[in-house]
Parts: structure tokens; C-alpha cells; sequence
């Protein structure tokens, strides 16, 4: 099977332009391809687990990837798949968090002359002209055809600003540069993407003349990744700062019965032919397919020992009912206290089971935490210090969420 072909096996492609010549390029090491993340937060997060996957399986088949850092178009915000605007980061915030997302990558990708290549839009956007711009770039482009993008059509009831409104042309400026200056011969991105994807081509024929071979693909489920990337708790996010290894198993261990396979198809590196042996599986088998799904997830972003120290965590806790010394567990001090006592709602916030204390007050009233197996009956119920030493107290949300707190 061909690595184009395995690509289409694992559902990872929904349309493409130019097929032929993407599979031949491909399927012959010959595609140097960019994806991009714009650093909206200093993680990635479980919603780009799908493009750094792809772009791993893709250089292994001896392609080259250039990993593109929205330093640039982060200044004026993506609109895709949003109903308001992003705040405005500042310059200084925007460069920590494209630092911050080489470090996670390279756990993907390998860097390095000849090898990946990680760029910063904001080199080239940067300085750009305004009337540069307008002049060479937007005379491409006709409104007309940007406002029919889901993109924008989805923002224009609410309000969409002109700032945003200029993304799709930076975007597709972006593909035209790494075109000219890194032989870069296609883009991936996913199909909430397509649009500015397609300017990006457009772009470069329009520019560069029709013989020029600029090649869109986009991933089946990216916008549906983004989603993925949140909980009912916040971000599911790849720095084991932000959410712990176990966390991480926890999240995947989670996934619905009819997404498990699926998510083991598009994401992790099993044989196609194992993978396949699973389409029958059912019941009790659906959750030893989790349990592979988390284990492969988790020692893929954190390393073997995290995953299997999280997966002992987590057979203690639902097999036999224990607790695990790799239990996820916040560590507080004195100062977390007030009058020697720690409410259980902060305490559902401080371990990030619950986003807001208005969110944590409601999961107690509807009986959904227990503190060391006993249900926790009042919104404004707390714990003592002498509870929270030693071994400490383990809250429970549901069924499979655990956190011990203790003090230091």
C-alpha cells in the first residue's frame, strides 16, 4: 500500500485538487508541504493532534514538512468556526507561544537541514506595504467570492470585522511566499480551511502564470479536531503542565463508543490490517479499544513511562476499585486555605475539574462529586487541613474523573 493510499484508508483526505499529481508526488518523497497553526495559546492542544500526526507520517515516507507559525496572521485572527473575535495579542505573548509550540512539535517531527522546517509568517507579513498589498495581492481576489466562504458567511449576521475579514487574503500570501522562496509545492489544512486554501492556489496561478502546479488537500476531520480540543472542563492541551499524562490518557479513554475506532484509524501509527480486525469488535471490546487509543495517544505526545504510569492509574482506579500512586493530584498549601478549611468547589477549580465555581457549585447540587467515596451534599461544603494531609482526599466527578489533593 502506497502512503497515499494509506492516507485515504485512514479517512485523513476529503478533497484535494490535482490528485494525480499529488499522489505521484507523495508517493515518491517529492512533496515539500506546509500546515499551520496559529499560536492563539502557549500549547497546542488535541485539536492539532491530527495535522502533526499527518505531517509525521508523511516525512516518514520520506516528504518534507514545513511547520508554519502564525506569528503573523495571529495579529489579525482567524474567523473560521468562530462567533466573536479574538483578543489581540501582543507581539511578545505571540513569540512565547510560537517558542512554545517548536518545543511540542519536535516530539513529531524531526527538524533540520533537509529535513522539517518550522517558519514565522510574521518574517514576511510583517513588512508588507499596505498599498503593496492591495495593489499586488487583493487585486486577486473578488469579494464577491470571499463572502460566499462559510468562513465569513457564518460571521456576517453577528458582525465581521474588516481586520478578520483580510485573513483569507494573508493566508493564501502565506502559500504564495513559501511557494517562491521553499519549493513548497502544496498545502494541507482542514476543510473549515478549504476556502482560504483555495485563495492560497488561486493566488499563485494568478501570480505566477496557469502552468504554475500550487495543490490543495484538506484533512477530513481538522474542525472537527478544534472541537475535540475541549472538554466540558477547558482545552485538552499537549503540554503535561496544562493537562496532566493522565489527563490525557483519561480524555481519550473517554471517547464515545462510535468515535473510538475512528479516532485509532486517523491518529495513531497501528497497522492498517490490525486496525481492520477491530471493525468488529463491540461491547466490553469497545473499551479495550479506548484503552489502546489512550495508551498509543499518550506515549506519543508524553513518552512510554507517562503512558504507562497512566494506564496503571487507571486500572487501579476502574478495575479494582483503588487508588494509584499515579493518581493525578494537586498539591496546595497553606495558602490555599482560609481558617484552616479549603472549600470543595475551589478545590473542583484548582484541579481543573471544573472550569468556573459556578460550574463546580452546580456539579455538587446535582450530586455529581463524592470526596473519598461519600457524596458531597452542599455547594458550600469544605475539607480541613488534617483531611487534606497525609495520603490527602480523592474527589471524584462522575464515574471517571479522579483527583487526590493533599497539602505539601
Amino acid at each position: 500500500m502506497t502512503i497515499f493510499d494509506e492516507l485515504k484508508a485512514r479517512g485523513l483526505i476529503a478533497q484535494m485538487t490535482n490528485e494525480d499529481e499529488i499522489k505521484e508526488l507523495i508517493n515518491n518523497g517529492k512533496a515539500v508541504f506546509y500546515i499551520g497553526f496559529d499560536p492563539t495559546a502557549d500549547s497546542l492542544h488535541v485539536g492539532h493532534f491530527m495535522a502533526l500526526c499527518l505531517m509525521k507520517r508523511l516525512q516518514m515516507a520520506g516528504n518534507r514538512p514545513i511547520a508554519l507559525i502564525g506569528g503573523g496572521t495571529a495579529m489579525i485572527g482567524d474567523p473560521s468556526g468562530r462567533t466573536d473575535m479574538r483578543s489581540m495579542m501582543t507581539r511578545e505573548t505571540i513569540q512565547h507561544n510560537c517558542d512554545c509550540f517548536k518545543k511540542q512539535m519536535e516530539r513529531f517531527i524531526e527538524f533540520g537541514e533537509g529535513k522539517a522546517q518550522m517558519v514565522n509568517n510574521a518574517d514576511w507579513l510583517m513588512d508588507l506595504n499596505y498599498i503593496e498589498v492591495l495593489r499586488e495581492v487583493g487585486a486577486c481576489f473578488s469579494v464577491n467570492n470571499m463572502l460566499r466562504a462559510e468562513c465569513y458567511k457564518q460571521r456576517m449576521e453577528k458582525g465581521l470585522s474588516f481586520l478578520e475579514f483580510n485573513y483569507m487574503i494573508m493566508q493564501s500570501y502565506d502559500f504564495y511566499y513559501l511557494y517562491k522562496n521553499y519549493d513548497c509545492n502544496f498545502q494541507f489544512g482542514g476543510n473549515d480551511q478549504w476556502s482560504n486554501m483555495l485563495g492560497g492556489t488561486e493566488l499563485i496561478r494568478r501570480k505566477l502564470g496557469k502552468d504554475a502546479h500550487a495543490m490543495t488537500i484538506t484533512l477530513l476531520l481538522n474542525s472537527e479536531g478544534k472541537k475535540m480540543g475541549k472538554t466540558a472542563s477547558g482545552a485538552v492541551w499537549l503540554d503535561p503542565n496544562k493537562t496532566s499524562p493522565y489527563d490525557f490518557y483519561q480524555y481519550w479513554r473517554n471517547v464515545g463508543d462510535d468515535d473510538v475506532l475512528k479516532c485509532i484509524r486517523m491518529l495513531t501509527f497501528l497497522p492498517l490490517e490490525q486496525i481492520d480486525a477491530m471493525d468488529s469488535w463491540e461491547g466490553s471490546q469497545l473499551n479495550t479499544a479506548k484503552e489502546i487509543l489512550a495508551y498509543e495517544l499518550t506515549k506519543l505526545v508524553h513518552g512510554e513511562e507517562e503512558a504507562e504510569k497512566a494506564q496503571s492509574a487507571a486500572k487501579a482506579l476502574f478495575v479494582s476499585g483503588g487508588a494509584s500512586a499515579d493518581m493525578p493530584t494537586t498539591e496546595l498549601s497553606e495558602s490555599d486555605l482560609t481558617d484552616g478549611k479549603a472549600f470543595v468547589a475551589d478545590l473542583l477549580v484548582l484541579g481543573k475539574m471544573a472550569p468556573s465555581k459556578g460550574e463546580a457549585k452546580r456539579l455538587i447540587q446535582q450530586g455529581g462529586i463524592l470526596a473519598d467515596d461519600v457524596k458531597v451534599e452542599r455547594f458550600d461544603a469544605s475539607v480541613t487541613a488534617e483531611q487534606l494531609a497525609g495520603d490527602g482526599i480523592v474527589l471524584k466527578k462522575g464515574k471517571k474523573t479522579y483527583r487526590r489533593f493533599q497539602i505539601k
